[in-house]
């Protein structure tokens, strides 16, 4: 029984590290500009959401409910050319990112709660796909 619960916590651990992807500032513009093999656009739209390890229970946690996006993780810490230059203050912090160019940006407030629910990103994402074919 100890050996099945441990092959249990295990799968259940791997397979919360591969539902998400996580980002660097060596590879942030490769990702954010990449083409997606289930989008109809050249690019799709990315998300990225900028974490802090002590505050990761704030996290947005409602991925899988998105549907034709790519959502990747950046550790504010292992990111400082990017908190830079998005002028990331507080996390989580979520950027749109539509073709490559921010769009959106949700910030968390000094209450460090997450800064959207998935009613207001998922209208965010729809308003951007609509946008982009006129």
């Amino acid at each position: 029984m100890k050996k099945l619960l441990t092959v249990v916590l295990f799968f259940i651990c791997t397979l919360n590290l591969y539902s998400q992807e996580y980002i660097n500032d060596s590879n942030f513009e490769e990702k954010i500009n990449q083409k997606h093999a289930f989008s109809d656009d050249t690019f799709s739209i990315v998300i990225v959401e900028f974490y802090v390890e002590f505050n990761k229970q704030n996290a947005f946690k409602e991925w899988e409910q998105l549907k034709g996006i790519k959502y990747f993780r950046a550790d504010i810490q292992h990111v400082p050319e990017m908190k830079k230059k998005f002028r990331v203050r507080m996390a989580p912090t979520l950027i749109i990112f539509n073709q490559g160019n921010k769009e959106e940006v949700f910030k968390a407030g000094l209450d460090l709660l997450c800064p959207v629910t998935l009613e207001e990103l998922q209208e965010s994402i729809t308003e951007l796909k609509t946008a982009d074919k006129f």
